[in-house]
C-alpha cells in the first residue's frame, strides 16, 4: 500500500470521480425531486449509467466491464450519493454485491453468459433477507428442492433492492435444510422464469426512488447449471459478499454526508440575518467546522477499508467499523446540516430534508449497526 494520505487519489481516480461528478450534476440532479415524489427510477438515467460503465466497474473488459478497481467502485458510489443516495445504491448493489458474486463465485460459463448483460443492460438484484431472517440471515425458510435436472425454489424474500428494475437475481435458498445453514445455496434466477414474481413494493421513508420489493418464489424451476459455486456454500458466499458490500454502504453514507454539508455551507453563504451572512456568525462557523472534521474522518475510514480490500489485506474489521461509524456520522451531519437552514430545512424545496430522510437506512441495511459492533468486538477480542 502507498504511504500517501488515504484521501489522496491517483490521477486515474481523480479523472474518474470528475466524470461521475459531472454525470451526477448534469443528469441526476434535475430528476431528484420527480424520482423521489413518484418513487420511481428514471429508466433513461439507468441506461446512461450503463453507457458510462458505472454498472460494471470491476468487471474485466472481456465481459464488457470497465476493468477498474474496487476503490473506483467505492468512489462512484460516494460521488453519486453526494447528489442522490437513491441512484447511488443502484450502483452499489450492482457492483459490490451482484457483480462481485459473478466474479468471485460463478464459473466461466455463467460469467460469459451473465456478466456482459450485467455490464451493458441488465440490473441485478441480491435476494437474501426474509421476514424472519434479517440479522439472523441463515434462519431462512426459502427452499430449493432437487428435481433431477433442476431445483424448484419456493419462498418469499423481502426488502429486495432494485427488484422492480432487475432482470437477473441472485437468490439464496436452503437445498438441504437438515444441514441447517450448511444447506444454503445461491442460484441465478431470471425474472421471466415461471413461478417468479414480485410482491409488494414498499413505500419508504427515504431513498424512495430505489425500489424495495418482495420477491415471490412459487416452485421456480432453476437449472442445476444456475447453482452458484456449489450446493451448501451459499452461507459463505453471502457472508463474504456482504463484507465487501458494507464498504459500499459506508461510501453511500459518506457521499450523503458530503452532499448535506456542501448544501449547508452554500446556504450559510447566501442567507442573511441581522445584516450579514449567517456563515459570519461564530456559532455557525463552529458547527460547520465540526461537521467537516467528522466527514473527513469518515472518508478516512471508508478509503482505508477499500484500499485494504484492493491490496488483498484483511479488511472485515475495517469494513464493519466504516459501516458503523460513517452511518453514525452521516446521520449527525444530515440532522445538523438541516438545522443550518432553519425552517427552510424542513421543506422539500431545499435538499436538506431529503438527505435527512435518506440517511436513516445506513444504520439498517447490509447489517445493522448492532451487528457491526458485534463483528468488531469478535475481531478485536480474537486479536488480543
Amino acid at each position: 500500500m502507498s504511504n500517501a494520505p488515504l484521501t489522496v487519489l491517483s490521477s486515474d481516480e481523480e479523472l474518474f470521480v470528475n466524470e461521475v461528478d459531472k454525470f451526477a450534476q448534469t443528469h441526476v440532479k434535475p430528476l431528484i425531486h420527480t424520482m423521489d415524489e413518484t418513487e420511481t427510477m428514471d429508466k433513461h438515467l439507468l441506461s446512461q449509467m450503463f453507457e458510462l460503465g458505472l454498472m460494471g466497474i470491476e468487471v474485466p473488459t472481456e465481459f464488457g466491464g470497465s476493468g477498474g478497481s474496487f476503490m473506483m467502485a467505492i468512489l462512484a458510489v460516494e460521488a453519486l450519493a453526494k447528489v442522490d443516495p437513491s441512484i447511488s445504491v443502484v450502483c452499489d448493489v450492482q457492483n459490490t454485491l451482484v457483480n462481485n458474486i459473478f466474479l468471485r463465485w460463478c464459473n466461466k460459463e455463467q460469467q460469459q453468459k451473465y456478466l456482459p448483460r450485467l455490464t451493458t443492460k441488465d440490473i441485478g438484484s441480491y435476494c437474501l433477507t426474509e421476514a424472519n431472517s434479517g440479522s439472523d440471515a441463515f434462519a431462512m425458510q426459502a427452499r430449493a428442492v432437487d428435481d433431477g435436472t433442476h431445483y424448484r425454489l419456493s419462498g418469499k424474500k423481502v426488502f429486495i433492492t432494485n427488484a422492480k428494475e432487475a432482470n437477473i437475481f441472485v437468490v439464496f435458498a436452503n437445498a438441504k435444510p437438515e444441514l441447517g445453514y450448511k444447506g444454503i445455496t445461491g442460484f441465478i434466477v431470471e425474472k421471466d422464469m415461471p413461478g417468479f414474481a414480485l410482491g409488494k413494493k414498499e413505500v419508504k421513508l427515504g431513498i424512495r426512488a430505489s425500489s424495495t420489493c418482495e420477491v415471490l418464489l412459487d416452485n421456480v424451476r432453476v437449472p442445476k447449471s444456475h447453482v452458484i459455486g456449489e450446493v451448501g456454500v451459499g452461507y459463505k458466499i453471502a457472508i463474504e459478499t456482504l463484507n465487501e458490500g458494507r464498504i459500499g454502504i459506508a461510501a453511500q453514507m459518506l457521499g450523503l454526508a458530503e452532499g448535506a454539508l456542501a448544501g449547508a455551507l452554500s446556504y450559510a453563504g447566501q442567507r442573511e440575518q441581522f445584516g450579514k451572512k449567517i456563515k459570519e456568525f461564530q456559532g455557525i462557523q463552529m458547527q460547520l467546522a465540526e461537521l467537516a472534521t467528522k466527514v473527513e474522518a469518515a472518508k478516512l475510514l471508508v478509503y482505508n477499508a477499500a484500499r485494504l480490500k484492493d491490496a488483498r489485506q484483511p479488511f472485515i474489521k475495517e469494513a464493519a467499523m466504516a459501516k458503523y461509524l460513517v452511518s453514525e456520522i452521516a446521520e449527525e451531519v444530515a440532522s445538523r446540516a438541516l438545522e443550518v437552514y432553519g425552517g427552510y430545512g424542513f421543506i422539500k424545496e431545499f435538499p436538506a430534508e431529503k438527505f435527512y430522510r435518506d440517511v436513516k437506512i445506513g444504520k439498517l441495511y447490509e447489517g445493522t449497526s448492532n451487528m457491526q459492533l458485534t463483528t468488531i468486538f469478535k475481531l478485536i477480542d480474537a486479536a488480543k
